[in-house]
């Protein structure tokens, strides 16, 4: 069977079990469309839950960036991993014994107040709808790969599939088939990494492939690694950092923070029967999150070494990788570079005229590299590659079996879909369950509000697609950026909402409003969104990254110290929370009876 139509039937049958898990679970009330009924086991529920959080920038872009990075990509690892840590521990247990369906829902209870459910409600679209473009643009850069049609129509197709699974099914449908998508994306990631593992090292296992011997030399892989890209002109893969110490603490620690704040994530914890199993699916979601995160820093290695393999047949078979015929000939170059190339996410320019791919780097640090390449006849790096597609393509680079390949692409599928449709879930909870049940209609009956729901997720759907087909000028860093947005606002409210007695709806709402302005406006001055008087604004601030350093993706940590500084002095000077408030937060925090606490109270 040839490669597309492998991949045909391994993407067909995949949509084909979660269209048919959402017939299956379709949701017939607000409990089960809200919260699958509050009947989840732990363990399917930490499986959903690993597949939420999981996007497609766990599964496709994680280990790409890490491998453009080297080990300065490991602040994703220590963000979201920490962040999760932290939201298991500090937060699930509290929210679920709570006993509310969403985060806007606990903040307006909370803090007593329409008006902290509603800006809590603003800053969970914000964030959700910008974190949801990134999870619509890696659908359509698998399907435009992979099924042979353009990103627009893979995301036309991935509308197509959400709505069939999370308009009918709610959280429940979208719970079990968050499970099957789990399954399908954990294979899709580990396999491959395990073929690999044995091709290059002889060990089966990745996470020991990683410091393991390299096949025929008396090096670790990693260290043939560092030799290869430092000879090529590239900073040495185990010490390069993301700039300067502050801004990785920043970036690490607004991705920990965002990571805890995020409601798609917060709201599974909803679906357990009690407390204790919330803790539970906690831990469980822990252990099957620990399987790709884990095996992604040597996916990454390998797949670069890989890369570097195929252009530069020196790498492997030793000798001058500046030789003329080190670099392998246009001509020659195998097919899934031409495949690739067709999605313009990877580029060759043969700037000297020679007809080889010289992917050596243009660097100044690094002199004798630069002589060696001049001296070849570089003119420049002739090789661009995007880091998105280092996973989804280190299959076809290692040259693995094509089932393989199109497992690999129905895992990205199932990765960027589960946690588009999580998001949506969010998005249309807060409209139906915050709006319009809680402000606009209180009095609307239990058929009218899952109606309600319903429709939202469709106009939810319709957006996200927008979005995806048409990203913002300041897209980049979406995801980065919705981790910032989650971080700077909602992650404070929650927190000072459980730890904090005295906390009150004035500094509440003013806290998040603070973090909320001051992380936009950083991020679209740096992006050049401001402008005065035909001038960009930002050099009146002091340039780009002008805050000590940090860049925009790293100043969700800041949004979030500002929210807490603001919060705390307008807490100060306004009147403390009634008594009732007082003591229901003091309930809330006490763990004594948590295995029979049901939410309820």
């Amino acid at each position: 069977m040839d490669l597309q139509t492998t991949i045909y039937l391994f993407v067909g049958l995949s949509f084909a079990l979660y269209i048919g898990i959402a017939v299956w679970a379709r949701a017939g009330s607000t409990s089960e469309f809200y919260a699958a009924g509050g009947n989840v086991h732990p363990v399917m529920n930490g499986m959903a839950t690993a597949a939420d959080w999981m996007s497609a920038a766990s599964f496709i872009s994680m280990a790409g960036l890490i491998a453009n990075m080297g080990y300065g990509g490991g602040l994703f690892l220590m963000g979201w991993t920490g962040g999760y840590v932290l939201l298991a521990m500090l937060l699930a247990p509290y929210l679920r014994k709570f006993g509310k369906f969403t985060v806007p829902q606990f903040i307006g209870d909370r803090f007593y107040s329409k008006s902290a459910s509603t800006v809590a409600v603003v800053c969970l679209l914000i964030a959700s709808l910008t974190y949801i473009i990134g999870q619509m643009t890696g659908v359509g850069v698998a399907f435009s790969r992979f099924l042979g049609v353009s990103s627009d129509v893979g995301i036309y197709v991935g509308m197509a599939i959400v709505f069939a699974y999370a308009v009918f099914g709610g959280m429940k449908g979208i719970t079990y088939t968050q499970v099957a998508q789990y399954i399908v994306l954990i294979i899709a990631y580990t396999v491959p990494a395990v073929f690999i593992s044995l091709q290059l090292t002889g060990n089966a296992i990745p996470q020991l492939g990683l410091g393991s011997g390299f096949s025929g030399t008396d090096m670790t892989l990693l260290a043939k690694l560092d030799s290869v890209v430092t000879d090529l002109g590239f900073g040495q893969y185990t010490t390069t950092t993301a700039g300067s110490t502050l801004n990785m603490f920043m970036y690490t620690l607004s991705l920990m923070i965002g990571t805890a704040g995020l409601p798609h994530v917060i709201m599974r914890f909803f679906t357990v029967p009690s407390v204790k199993d919330a803790r539970s699916s906690a831990g469980w979601a822990l252990v099957f999150i620990a399987i790709l995160y884990t095996t992604a820093p040597a996916v990454a290695a390998m797949a670069k070494l890989n890369l570097h393999a195929t252009v530069n047949t020196a790498v492997k078979a030793g000798g001058d990788l500046y030789a003329p015929d080190a670099s392998i000939k246009n001509e020659d170059r195998p097919d899934w570079m031409k495949r690739w190339e067709k999605t313009g996410l990877l580029k060759f320019e043969d700037k000297n005229g020679d007809g080889r791919i010289q992917y050596y780097n243009d660097t100044s640090k690094n002199a004798a590299a630069t002589a060696k390449a001049t001296a070849a006849g570089w003119k420049g790096n002739e090789l661009t590659v995007n880091p998105d597609i280092i996973v989804l393509a280190n299959p076809e680079i290692a040259l693995l079996p094509n089932w393989v390949i199109a497992l690999v692409a129905a895992g990205g599928l199932a990765a960027a879909l589960s946690t588009a449709a999580g998001l949506l879930m969010a998005i249309s909870s807060a409209v139906s369950h915050d709006l319009v049940k809680n402000i606009f209609m209180p009095g609307i009956s239990e058929k009218g509000e899952l109606m309600a729901g319903k429709v939202s997720m469709a106009v939810a759907i319709v957006v996200a697609g927008y979005l995806g087909l048409n990203p913002p000028g300041f897209a980049a860093g979406t995801v980065a950026l919705a981790f910032g947005i989650a971080a700077s606002t909602l992650f404070p409210a929650i927190m000072m909402g459980i730890f904090s007695k005295k906390m009150n709806k004035e500094g509440a709402v003013a806290g998040m409003l603070a973090g909320l302005f001051i992380t936009l406006f950083y991020v679209f001055a740096h992006k050049g969104i401001f402008f005065i008087k035909g001038t960009d604004f930002l050099p009146m601030i002091g340039g780009a990254n002008s805050f000590f350093g940090i860049t925009p993706e790293a100043f969700g940590a800041v949004g979030a110290m500002v929210n807490f500084l603001v919060a705390y002095l307008v807490d100060k000077v306004t009147k403390e929370p009634p008594a009732h408030i007082q003591a229901m937060v003091e309930a809330v925090r006490i763990p004594r009876g948590s295995s029979a606490v049901t939410g309820s109270h």
